[in-house]
């Protein structure tokens, strides 16, 4: 029996169950054709038609990166509409789930946009959260409009000439991303079709030194630049040896020719080129890959590598690879591959940065299904090479750059806020003995005001409400393959998980589960109202006997995902709506249908009777950071009388006091109750036994120190004190 397999089946029947309010939409990890990336008749596989209203035929795919053309039929005749391109056939940038969103676009043989469609997407926010229909009607806003054209997310500034674009609140990152890819997409067929017209940058001047340098040498000046791919980022099993590793560099600089290839073969190789041409090598020192592809056929286009430069691409045809029999420069390595390719366009040039691009086969673990994918590193030409230095050049912002530019002012906020929650709990000594059992104003005053502003600011402003969805793919990205800009798209996250890791490893999960969790504060605030206006007599505690049995429950949920997630992360995000945060904060618990309003709402409700209900026993994300707070650094302090003492443990709203007056870190909310009682003095069962026989003998009151009890004195000054009174 293939277990794995009968338990995802079992998995998703499950998940099935969930009701789709419209937002389980087909497109959510959809399963596309195995031939939608390589059949030549791209339109058998998609409907083309959708995107390019009118066309009744389309060609096969055209160019590189590919594109197919659309007809309509005229009286017999074809007459070409426009064109359809499929996003991942040019770029595969990552929107927030970290995979691309395959969109099908159509354009008019002016430029204009006729046609998006979204065929497959991961992002979990567009599942459970903001409905599909939000990108849909985001895409609709670049019906009509010029590929060429600076279209941009955000409020338009025509004094800039800047198109801008209504956002997705909530998906920020994912509407910048798909942005991106209509316009690369876009603007890489436009460029081959004519539509506009290619980039004319001045050609480099170079200097030549006579000096010929080794491998090392060439490598640490960066004429030389190395390319190296991983198994498990092409979806295989990790591995000590490389998918493909290549070695490249720019042959028409004097002293970087001579040195790779040797004076004779550089001086052969110029005298073929002519004016405008370009030529760099290429040579395969590890991996199994070609880099030339097992497809290649004679006049064909070798559809494995590829130079860009800003937005032209510039591919291989046959007549553009040349021979490259050895390495001329000591210490190269050995290669099992190798060519030189020619560029033969005057857009290119040598004196601007560009990229070498290899384009290799990545297997979704999920699917099992193939898909392109692009590998890249920048290279350019030392500025000793060239007359004047480097040009300056201003390099678009990465999408997450953009994303933190345009919210600084919040992210100063959100991590003032974080700074001073922070602050405030390392000074929480001070707080509580500033306060008794009747008066703990010094430290509700910080608690609750913490409670208000992640309610409002973070959960209901920012959208900032963790999840176990982003624990279970930073797991997958610490096994499988690490993507910082997967992070940093989401400023807010990023910096709460920042915080969330030091803190559970200094003071353990508490000061985020009980202090800004938004959800956990909602359901505080709402237990505190509900005692404030007279419901207190109908709230209660689970019994010890059930509490200690139940609290075992967010574990087995969280261990549940994180098992799901290996089978298909696209079913943990599903199952991961045990939690109501997408329902109370980024959607709204009346705009989703009836099932999980009710669930939200439910917690909610319950949590006017019983503290924190869903945090102490349903909560994967409490559970996952419950663990590593086994190994804090500091936790909260306790009296050896503590053992026997049964006051603090009543006052425990997480009851995570045992009946032995043991504190259970990993259950711990930091509330800090049993902190004010235990420098209370009154309160305080043995300080107020400890106070009543100093009172009786006669004896000062000092200080209570960090054990918790009186400050002993001097027998001196015991003496003292019983001579004064």
């Amino acid at each position: 029996m293939n277990f794995p397999a009968v338990f995802r089946n079992i998995l998703l029947s499950l998940a099935l169950v969930l009701p789709a309010s419209g937002s389980l939409a087909d497109a959510y990890e959809a399963k596309l054709p195995d031939q939608l990336g390589t059949a030549p008749q791209m339109c058998d596989y998609v409907p083309c038609g959708d995107v390019l209203p009118g066309a009744t035929s389309f060609s096969e795919r055209k160019g590189q990166p590919p594109y197919v053309e659309g007809y309509a039929d005229e009286n017999g005749a074809k007459r070409k509409l426009g064109y359809v391109m499929l996003s991942t056939d040019i770029t595969d940038t990552p929107a927030y789930s970290g995979k691309p969103v395959v969109t099908l676009i159509g354009m008019d043989l002016q430029g204009h946009f006729t046609g998006v469609k979204i065929l497959k997407h991961s992002e979990p926010i567009l599942l459970l959260g903001i409905p599909e229909s939000a990108l849909i009607k985001f895409n609709e806003q670049y019906l009509g409009k010029f590929v060429g054209s600076n279209i941009e997310v955000g409020a338009a500034r025509p004094d800039e000439d800047i198109i801008g674009l209504d956002a997705i609140t909530g998906a920020t990152v994912t509407v910048i991303a798909q942005n991106q890819v209509m316009m690369t997409s876009g603007t890489a067929v436009a460029r081959q079709v004519g539509i506009l017209k290619p980039t004319i940058r001045e050609q480099a001047k170079f200097i030549e030194t006579g000096v010929k340098a080794d491998w090392a040498k060439l490598v640490e000046d960066g004429s030389v630049k190395r390319l190296v791919v991983k198994p498990e980022q092409v979806g295989l099993p990790r591995g000590s040896e490389p998918f493909v590793e290549l070695w490249f560099g720019y042959l028409n600089q004097p002293d970087i020719g001579r040195a790779v290839l040797g004076d004779g073969p550089w001086r052969s190789l110029m005298s073929r080129l002519k004016d405008g041409e370009h030529a760099l090598f290429v040579v395969r020192s590890g991996g199994h890959e070609s880099f030339k592809g097992s497809g290649f056929v004679r006049g064909g286009i070798y559809d494995r590598v590829q130079v860009r430069q800003g937005a032209d691409a510039f591919t291989f045809r046959d007549l553009d690879s040349v021979n490259l029999y050895g390495l001329a420069a000591p210490g190269a390595p050995k290669f099992t591959e190798s060519s030189i390719f020619i560029i033969r366009s005057k857009s290119f040039s040598a004196a601007y940065p560009w990229k070498f691009v290899f384009l290799g086969n990545r297997i979704d673990r999920a699917t099992g299904t193939k898909s392109f994918t692009n590998f890249d590193e920048e290279y350019w030409l030392p500025a000793a090479y060239l007359e004047g230095g480097r040009p300056k050049v201003v390099k678009p912002d990465a999408p997450w750059v953009r994303v933190w530019k345009t919210r600084a002012v919040e992210i100063g906020l959100f991590a003032a806020l974080l700074l001073g929650v922070g602050t405030a709990y390392a000074f929480r000594d001070r707080l509580t003995r500033r306060s008794t059992h009747k008066n703990k104003w010094p430290v509700n005053i910080f608690k609750y005001t913490a409670w208000v502003v992640s309610i409002g600011f973070v959960g209901f402003g920012l959208l900032a409400q963790p999840s176990i969805t982003q624990v279970l793919t930073w797991f997958h990205a610490l096994l499988f393959q690490w993507k910082w800009e997967l992070f940093l798209t989401d400023p807010f996250i990023f910096l709460f998980w920042i915080f969330i890791i030091v803190t559970v490893f200094v003071w353990g999960r508490g000061l985020f589960c009980g202090w800004l969790c938004p959800f956990g504060s909602l359901s505080e605030l709402l237990y505190k109202l509900g005692s404030v206006v007279g419901l207190k007599r109908f709230q209660f505690q689970l019994s010890r006997k059930w509490h200690d049995r139940l609290k075992w429950v967010k574990y087995a949920v969280f261990f549940g995902l994180l098992a799901v997630s290996f089978f298909s992360m696209g079913l943990a995000e599903k199952l991961a709506e045990v939690e109501p945060f997408k329902t109370t904060f980024l959607v709204g618990l009346f705009n989703r249908s009836w099932p999980y309003t009710l669930f939200a709402a439910g917690i909610l409700g319950l949590s006017i009777f019983i503290e924190r209900p869903f945090c102490k026993y349903l909560c994967p994300l409490g559970a996952s950071l419950a663990m590593p707070s086994t190994f804090r650094w500091f936790g909260l302090d306790r009296k050896q009388k503590c053992n026997s003492c049964k006051a603090c443990e009543v006052a425990c709203g997480a009851q995570a006091i045992d009946a032995n007056g043991r504190i259970d870190q990993r259950e711990c909310l930091h509330c800090l109750e049993c902190m004010v009682l235990y420098t209370d003095e009154r309160a305080c069962p043995a300080l107020s036994q400890e106070r009543k026989r100093r009172t009786k003998a006669g004896l000062p009151l000092t200080p209570i120190g960090k054990d918790g009890y009186y400050i002993p004195i001097k027998p001196a000054s015991v003496s003292e004190a019983k001579s004064a009174a």
